[in-house]
């Protein structure tokens, strides 16, 4: 009877330790960042506050955590890394869009959770305000832009509608860039081109001012040197040719007269 007990008491003793120990040691540990799981964005706006916190769950022990700035190693106090860390991004600026943030574990870096800033603002233009071209010429109306959401581009002329001619015009568009090119621009182009950015945010307006020059008269400078080489080339070749003739007529002034005086 005392060896069946003993026998029962083993087994609770088992089961115990089972119950108490066995799931803590198959329980993970998980980063969180804010309170997140997994990647996410965090969507902010210019001039606003933003702190990640980074935290480990179900740690067994002391956990060092690391922050990265895109590939770049966030520098951490030392009561700021064990366990719980925070960086704060202050203030928030446009140059900080798409840029991510990843929290890792340093005894384990292939445990990490990342979160990419989306900073949200409205278009901002910029370019040259005038520009001057000769008649034929080409010309290239460059209209710069930031924005985000991404704007719709349009190009208008004098406050209207811009007609574009097929052999003429063309337009370029690139994530920073929104161009206007007209071949052999003509005194018709003259006027004020604006470069207009609709974002569901705000509506902004560039103006660039086209100043169409008539054709001047151009000196062709190549030929005239051409032309002066040449007349010098000719002058020096004369007064050579000149000179050697002179020359052979003092040599023949000079010569003693011969015969016999009467």
């Amino acid at each position: 009877m005392a060896c069946k007990r003993s026998c029962l008491m083993e087994v609770y003793k088992f089961l115990l330790f089972v119950t108490l120990f066995l799931p803590r040691e198959m329980t993970s540990s998980v980063l969180t960042v804010n309170g997140e799981t997994e990647n996410y964005i965090l969507h902010t706006k210019p001039d606003s506050h933003e702190s990640l916190t980074c935290a480990v769950q179900n740690h067994t022990r002391e956990e060092e955590l690391l922050w990265y700035r895109e590939e770049g190693r966030v520098d951490l106090k030392s009561g700021n890394k064990i366990n719980s860390s925070s960086v704060c991004v202050s203030p928030i600026s446009e140059n900080d869009n798409g840029v991510t943030f990843t929290c890792r574990l340093q005894s384990d870096q292939s445990m990490f959770i990342s979160v990419v800033l989306n900073v949200t603002f409205p278009p901002r233009l910029s370019g040259d305000d005038f520009q001057t071209a000769e008649e034929g010429s080409d010309v290239q109306l460059v209209c710069n832009v930031k924005s985000n959401p991404q704007a719709q581009m349009m190009w208008y002329k004098n406050n209207g509608s811009l007609d574009l001619e097929k052999n003429r015009h063309q337009v370029y568009q690139t994530s920073e860039t929104f161009q206007l090119s007209i071949t052999k621009v003509k005194k018709s182009d003259n006027g004020t081109y604006s470069c207009i950015a609709s974002s569901p945010l705000q509506t902004e307006t560039k103006d660039f001012h086209l100043i169409v020059k008539a054709k001047g008269w151009t000196i062709p400078i190549e030929p005239i040197i051409a032309a002066c080489v040449v007349i010098f080339l000719t002058l020096c070749f004369g007064l050579m040719a000149r000179r050697k003739r002179i020359m052979e007529l003092c040599m023949k002034d000079q010569e003693p007269q011969s015969g016999t005086p009467l």
